[in-house]
């Protein structure tokens, strides 16, 4: 069996840091960024709901050829985000009402199994909690919603996580982007809820300091439902609701009307 090669030596500077890092740092591959950006801007809802993509406009974006661009949208697709049609481009894809229902439904499932099992609440937890709650605070004052919203999400994902159920975590975590887009688009439709989210995290840590198991549950179910009352209102006033976009991205890339909804 032949012997391993000697370990290459990099050339260094008389600091001993190597040439590549005096530079710029080594960028990810191609398609990563394309991923990266197009997944962000839709989470951000820069890129909205019905929102048709072409590769070249990404491949400019981004800076790179269209056959990164293809690889990255391919991710998005299998993800759920958008849909592709050939040599037309990404339609982003609208939040569905069945995809708020069932993204409550779970979170409701989780949130209130956590909120149970965090009485009595630890200083640790507590401190955490309060720290997220200001971070809250601060974004909302300068109007990043996507910060904001990051912020929000990482209040309930620490009562989780405080759990101790790796599993149960890990299973939350696949809601995070799902999460984060639903956010936005509530807080770019209903400005108010901004204050309201403060104030009812605030509540859910005052029951959850005086360990009254039951009050944290139900402030839990109170607060997650909120989006789902928020679409099912807009649905009564016949409005069509921010968090699923105009709804006539299908028409747009097929060229056609067709009764395919948006897939998800």
């Amino acid at each position: 069996m032949p012997s391993a090669a000697p370990p290459t030596h990099r050339a260094t500077t008389h600091t001993g840091t190597p040439k590549q890092q005096l530079g710029q740092e080594k960028q990810p591959p191609a398609a990563q960024r394309v991923y990266a950006h197009v997944k962000q801007a839709v989470l951000e809802r820069r890129y909205e709901g019905g929102m048709l993509l072409t590769e070249g406009e990404l491949a400019e974006a981004v800076g790179v050829s269209r056959t990164p661009v293809r690889e990255g949208l391919l991710r998005l697709e299998v993800e759920g985000l958008i849909r592709l049609y050939p040599k037309k481009g990404a339609l982003v894809l609208p939040v569905s009402v069945q995809e708020v229902e069932d993204v409550v439904e779970t979170r409701l499932l989780v949130e209130q199994h956590a909120v149970r099992r965090a009485v009595p609440v630890s200083d640790a937890l507590v401190a955490r909690l309060e720290e997220l709650l200001q971070e809250q605070r601060t974004h909302a004052a300068s109007g990043d919603l996507p910060a904001f919203s990051a912020a929000d999400r990482g209040f309930h994902a620490t009562l989780v996580q405080a759990t101790g159920n790796q599993i149960l975590t890990r299973l939350y975590d696949q809601l995070r982007d799902r999460q984060l887009r639903m956010g936005v688009a509530v807080m770019h439709a209903h400005p108010d809820r901004v204050a309201k989210n403060i104030a009812e995290h605030a509540d859910i840590l005052r029951t959850l300091r005086e360990g009254d198991t039951d009050a944290a549950a139900r402030a839990v179910h109170q607060h997650v439902s909120r989006v789902r009352h928020l679409v099912r209102g807009d649905e009564r006033t016949g409005g069509q609701s921010d968090l699923r976009g105009s709804g006539q991205g299908d028409d747009r890339a097929s060229g056609q009307g067709d009764d395919r909804g948006d897939g998800r």
